[in-house]
């Protein structure tokens, strides 16, 4: 056990975390930091050249521009490749690999207990702040089947689906995006998604006109109002609202349902947890939840979105709130990292 009192431990190394930790370095904080993967993690598993559907200087962090060679939008690769490079500029120290596995209120500081690949470690912090994102798992189906090995809640990448038939399930920007992709590579794409219409207002809008277009040309069969019941290793059985059970024959079967946060530490620190998304409550001038000293930023506060409206180029602002209220340091003072903090109108 580590008898060290930090000021304050950071949990979690997506974007928001990266530009706190560069806040607290630059303001002399003693913090400490943690991540169960590797910095950035939810980005690492969008499907090769994925391109933000927010503009660079939105999703840029720390006062450091975003620059992308022909001046789109970054991809993927290009804001990892971002990250590191504030991670390295700072120096940022960051226990990557390193999940916490319990938090404790003790009366006047946290005590986190960690888990690396040799034991299990233990340190105290006098503040705790949760950036742990609201995508951390899948949300399943449900279904016979689900579990089978061509089936995939994540769009790997394109190529592999060559000449293969593809189904994909789903209605926002993820499944459309993914049947664009794999109709680009030669895969023979089928589209099934519950609802009688798409949810045009989730989805990327320069992805919509061509997306209809190959539907309404049968380049690519779509199924509204259509359910998964089943998933064999050769086919799908779909229920459909306007007739019989269909068979889709389908080499891989990629479930775009969305994602859900794990709300396990918010839980076991005594967090209140509200409405159906299950939002961790927080005091929005500050960001502090119902637990005094432990803070929620970044995505982490919208819980489990369905329509997302928690980004994170609106949550820059997390980041200024947070110091102000736990350390009484304005980060906007000249020679502090700041960033674009006013929040998305």
């Amino acid at each position: 056990m580590s008898h060290h009192l930090y000021q304050a431990a950071i949990v979690g190394a997506g974007p928001i975390g990266i530009e706190l930790a560069v806040a607290m370095k630059q303001a002399g904080i003693d913090y400490i930091h943690f991540d169960a993967r590797q910095i950035g993690h939810t980005i690492s598993w969008y499907a090769p050249q994925t391109r933000f559907f927010s503009s660079n200087e939105r999703i840029a962090i720390a006062g450091i521009p975003l620059v992308t060679p022909d001046q789109q939008k970054a991809t993927r690769e290009q804001y990892l490749a971002y990250l590191r490079s504030v991670v390295e500029q700072f120096d940022l120290p960051i226990h990557t690999y390193e999940p916490v596995i319990d938090i404790e209120r003790q009366t006047d500081y946290f005590r986190l207990t960690t888990r690396t690949q040799a034991r299990e470690k233990t340190y105290q912090a006098g503040r705790l702040i949760l950036a742990t994102g609201g995508t951390d798992r899948p949300r399943m189906l449900g279904v016979e089947g689900e579990h089978l090995p061509h089936v995939s809640h994540y769009l790997a990448d394109p190529h592999q689906y060559f000449r293969k038939k593809v189904l994909i399930v789903g209605g926002k920007n993820s499944a459309v995006e993914a049947a664009l992709r794999c109709h680009h590579v030669g895969a023979r794409v089928t589209f099934c998604y519950r609802k009688p219409q798409l949810a045009e207002q989730s989805i990327k809008y320069w992805l919509l006109p061509e997306f209809k277009s190959l539907i309404k040309t049968g380049q690519i069969r779509a199924y509204l109002n259509s359910h998964v019941r089943r998933i064999t290793t050769t086919q799908t059985i779909l229920s459909v609202e306007t007739g019989p059970d269909l068979a889709v024959e389908a080499d891989f079967v990629l479930l775009m349902t969305g994602y859900e946060q794990d709300a396990t530490l918010l839980r076991r620190v005594g967090v209140k947890l509200e409405g159906p998304q299950q939002k961790p409550w927080y005091d929005s001038e500050t960001m502090q939840t119902n637990v005094n000293g432990l803070y929620v930023a970044g995505t982490a506060v919208g819980g489990t979105q369905d329509k997302y409206t928690v980004f994170i180029e609106n949550c820059h602002v997390h980041v200024q709130r947070i110091m102000k209220h736990a350390f009484g340091v304005d980060i906007t003072t000249p020679g502090l990292a700041t960033a674009s903090l006013s929040p998305e109108s």
